[in-house]
């Protein structure tokens, strides 16, 4: 079973407790289709567990697949950089099949954040190394295309629909010790 190479650290965007007895984690890609689903079935775990559950993403971006995937990771974050990083997430996965530049500006100014920063940040590629940091991590954790999650720092191998992700969540939690019902 492959292990998460790069910790979770004070690098990652994270929702939930740092103290969560569970993480989770998903490399994706803003516009791989799959990824667009997979958002629903973690929103579906976070309410399920609540705060016994802390989520992580990690960009993966499949340049040679999805041409626009790499500059609408910087732009999340580039956004982030701003404290805007999950609403710019929200926004690159609702409009997947818009994520030219144009739209990118688009997005940061219906997140409120300073739109000539952002405009300067992605022209520059100032986050182009963070994002890259995050693939190269995956790559050291055995992934090879996404969505692909782990969970407490070990590959969810499984199905990813709500039901086994879930399955794997709570099997992770009585390995914690910290059993509950959801």
């Amino acid at each position: 079973m492959s292990t998460l190479a790069l910790p979770v650290g004070a690098r990652d965007h994270a929702q939930g407790p740092p103290d969560a007895p569970v993480t989770l984690v998903e490399y994706g890609d803003y516009e791989c289709p799959r990824c667009r689903m997979a958002r629903q079935i973690v929103k579906a775990v976070q309410a399920r567990f609540g705060d016994r559950l802390r989520f992580v993403f990690r960009h993966f971006p499949l340049a040679d697949l999805h041409p626009h995937a790499q500059h609408a990771a910087e732009a999340a974050e580039a956004a982030g950089g701003q404290g805007a990083f999950w609403p710019m997430h929200e926004r690159l996965f609702d409009h997947q099949r818009a994520l030219d530049d144009a739209h990118l500006r688009e997005y940061a100014a219906s997140v409120r954040i300073d739109g000539d920063r952002f405009a300067a940040d992605l022209d520059d590629h100032v986050f182009a190394e963070r994002v890259r940091e995050d693939a190269m991590s995956g790559v050291r954790s055995g992934v090879n295309g996404t969505p692909t999650f782990f969970v407490n720092g070990a590959r969810h191998d499984g199905s990813w629909d709500a039901a086994q992700l879930a399955a794997t969540i709570d099997a992770a939690l009585r390995e914690r010790g910290s059993r509950g019902h959801p």
